[in-house]
């Protein structure tokens, strides 16, 4: 029998002319099981791809999947910096926010997820490589991040969930280096893709937000939960207790890896 592991994965990402990493968590025995589901799951805006450790998702996923509460899977947790995994620019930029920091990063980061971290993933692990068994989730920045590449590429995921996702109603003027134009700010936003004819059927959809969210994302959540559930799409939509930080994701992540993984 074979202990679970976390290994790092250092690249270099054609799309963005830069070294980028991604932590891995694999389960126990994971050499000796068939292809396995992968789970993408991505950090807020200040994070980075450590959130799988910052959150000690692997003694969690090893505990839940020993009892028999989760099957086995791989989750990966790629850096996408504070991007909103999104094609923002054509090169990528380091832009100063709206406090005078560098705490921007615009550039291709859709095709970087796309194109290259998630034919990484299934060129290097023994995984599911079609979206029967891809999910995609993120927390914050992130759940924004994964809602929108679900929704935009279908074909790749069978599950996607936003966890306090950044799904905000208007566009902010910390918002403005991502969205040149109200095209683009359409093009991604989650709530704008719901609506529009290309939405596609065939996900189902987990979104959460804190009672007491800072962001108030819960007001986001439950309007995009409304659009999805007309369409007939899968969708689920929880208030928990808590706020917008890291001690509400910890507290609430059993629950999401049980959406995942059921």
């Amino acid at each position: 029998m074979h202990a679970s592991k976390v290994e790092t994965l250092s690249f270099y990402s054609q799309r963005l002319k830069k070294d980028m990493r991604a932590m891995v968590y694999l389960p126990r025995d994971y050499d000796e099981l068939p292809p396995l589901p992968v789970l993408y799951f991505l950090h807020g805006r200040s994070g980075d791809e450590t959130i799988l450790s910052v959150l000690e998702m692997d003694t969690l996923a090893d505990r839940m999947i020993q009892n028999g509460e989760i099957k086995p899977l791989v989750i990966v947790c790629p850096r996408i910096e504070n991007s909103r995994g999104m094609n923002s620019a054509p090169v990528f930029e380091n832009v100063v926010g709206s406090d005078g920091e560098n705490r921007i990063q615009i550039g291709r980061y859709e095709d970087y997820l796309i194109e290259e971290v998630i034919p990484l993933i299934d060129r290097t692990y023994h995984v599911i490589p079609d979206k029967s068994g891809r999910y995609i989730g993120g927390v914050s920045g992130g759940g924004y991040a994964a809602l929108h590449n679900a929704f935009r590429h279908p074909e790749l995921f069978t599950r996607v969930g936003g966890h306090m996702p950044a799904v905000e109603l208007q566009l902010e003027e910390e918002d403005k280096p991502f969205f040149k134009n109200m095209d683009i700010w359409k093009a991604y936003d989650p709530i704008s893709i719901a609506k529009s004819p290309l939405m596609p059927d065939g996900l189902t959809v987990y979104l959460d937000a804190g009672d007491q969210d800072e962001g108030g994302f819960y007001e986001g959540c439950a309007i995009l939960q409304d659009i999805l559930r007309a369409k007939g799409i899968t969708v689920q939509n929880h208030i928990f207790s808590g706020h917008h930080n890291v001690a509400y994701i910890k507290a609430n992540l059993e629950k999401y890896l049980k959406f995942y993984s059921s």
